[in-house]
C-alpha cells in the first residue's frame, strides 16, 4: 500500500516589514489595539518586483534543496493561491523558473485552506502510483487586494509562501487521515469579489468588465465559525483515526488570529506551548500560513522527526479541513 512522505519545506517572505506603529500612520489604530485583537505585530508586504510567483519559487526552491532533489525529479506542481500574478494561473511560471520540465503544474484555489487541500490532493496523486515527487507550495500576496484605508481588514493581512516536498513510499503514511468542508452559504462572509461594472459593447448589449473589489469580512461571522467548525472538525479527525490530543506533538492551524488559536487549542486540552504560532511576526499569509510556520518550526528544531502533528484550515469559501500528519523529513 502506497502513502506519502514528507521530505522537505521552505519559505520565502518579504523583506518589507510593516509593523503595527507604522500603519496607524495611515489608518486610526494602535499596535495595543491590533495585537489585543488579533495577536499580529508587523506583516510583511512584497516590495516592486516582488511577486508572487517570486516568493513561491523561491520558497519551493528551498523545499527541494531541503529534500535534496533535482527540479528535474517533480511530477507535480500544486500551487495553492487565490492572489496569483495571472488570472490563467502562475503555476506553469513557477515551474518555468525551478527549471522543473517535467512537471505539470497547475493552481488550485481555497483560500486559507488552500495549503491543505492542496496537499490531500496532492496525497491522491501520489497513492494512486500516479505521480512519484510533488512540490506543494502555498502562497498569497494579499496586500494588492486589501482597502489600505479599512482598519477592519488591512491590520490582518500580509504576504509570505510556504512549501512542502512530498514524495510517494511504501512505508508508513505521514497522512494519517484527513477531513475537508464547504458551506458555501456563509460564502459572503468573506469574499473578494468582482466588481460589478459593465460595458455597453452595443445598444442593449453589455459585458461586465473584469477586475475585483478589495477583500470584504464580517469578523465576527468568521471568527465565530472558526470558533465553532476548527475544534469540530479536529475533534472528528482524532476520532476517525482514534488519536487522543495527548498523543499530539504540535497543533498547527492557519494562523488567522490569536484568540482563535488559543480557543481551539483550549477546546483539544493542548498545553499553550505546543500550538505553534508565528501570526505575530506575519499575519495572515492565507494558503501561506501553514507550511510558512511549518518549515519556521522544523528550521528551529521545534518539529522533530516523528512528531504527529494536527493541522487546520479554514476560511473563504467557506472552506476548512483538518489533517494528521507525520513529519519525517529532515530537521535542524
Amino acid at each position: 500500500m502506497r502513502g506519502i512522505r514528507l521530505c522537505g519545506s521552505g519559505a520565502a517572505v518579504p523583506a518589507t516589514r510593516l509593523s503595527n506603529d507604522a500603519l496607524s500612520q495611515r489608518v486610526e489604530t494602535s499596535d495595543e489595539w491590533i495585537r489585543s485583537r488579533t495577536g499580529i505585530g508587523e506583516r510583511r508586504v512584497a516590495a516592486e518586483g516582488e511577486t508572487l510567483t517570486s516568493l513561491a519559487a523561491a520558497a519551493g526552491a528551498q523545499a527541494l534543496q531541503n529534500a535534496g532533489w533535482e527540479p528535474s525529479s517533480l511530477d507535480l506542481i500544486l500551487l495553492a493561491t487565490s492572489s496569483p500574478d495571472d488570472l490563467f494561473g502562475s503555476a506553469p511560471k513557477v515551474q518555468a523558473v525551478l527549471g522543473a520540465e517535467r512537471a505539470v503544474a497547475f493552481d488550485l484555489t481555497a483560500a486559507c485552506s488552500g495549503f491543505l487541500f492542496a496537499l490531500v490532493t496532492a496525497a491522491q496523486y501520489l497513492r494512486s502510483g500516479a505521480m512519484q515527487r510533488v512540490l506543494v507550495i502555498g502562497a498569497d500576496q494579499l496586500s494588492s487586494w486589501v482597502d489600505w484605508s479599512d482598519r477592519r481588514t488591512c491590520v490582518l493581512f500580509g504576504d509570505g509562501a510556504g512549501a512542502v516536498a512530498v514524495e510517494a513510499t511504501g512505508d508508513a503514511d505521514a497522512l494519517l487521515g484527513f477531513r475537508m468542508a464547504s458551506d458555501g452559504r456563509r460564502g459572503e462572509n468573506l469574499t473578494l469579489s468582482q466588481q460589478p461594472q459593465r460595458q455597453e459593447l452595443l445598444p442593449g448589449i453589455s459585458a461586465q468588465q473584469g477586475g475585483f473589489s478589495t477583500i470584504a469580512m464580517n469578523g465576527q461571522e468568521v471568527y465565530k465559525f472558526a470558533a465553532r467548525e476548527v475544534p469540530a472538525i479536529l475533534q472528528q479527525l482524532l476520532d476517525d483515526t482514534s488519536t487522543s490530543p495527548s498523543e499530539l506533538d504540535w497543533l498547527l492551524l492557519h494562523q488567522a488570529n490569536q484568540r482563535i488559536l488559543d480557543a481551539v487549542g483550549e477546546r483539544l486540552g493542548m498545553a499553550a506551548e505546543k500550538v505553534l504560532s508565528n501570526l505575530a511576526h506575519y499575519g495572515n499569509t492565507s494558503a501561506a500560513t501553514i507550511p510558512l510556520m511549518l518549515h519556521e518550526a522544523v528550521s528551529d528544531g521545534r518539529i522533530s522527526s516523528g512528531d504527529l502533528i494536527a493541522t487546520s484550515g479554514f476560511g473563504a469559501g467557506l472552506s476548512w479541513g483538518a489533517a494528521l500528519l507525520r513529519w519525517d523529513g529532515p530537521t535542524s
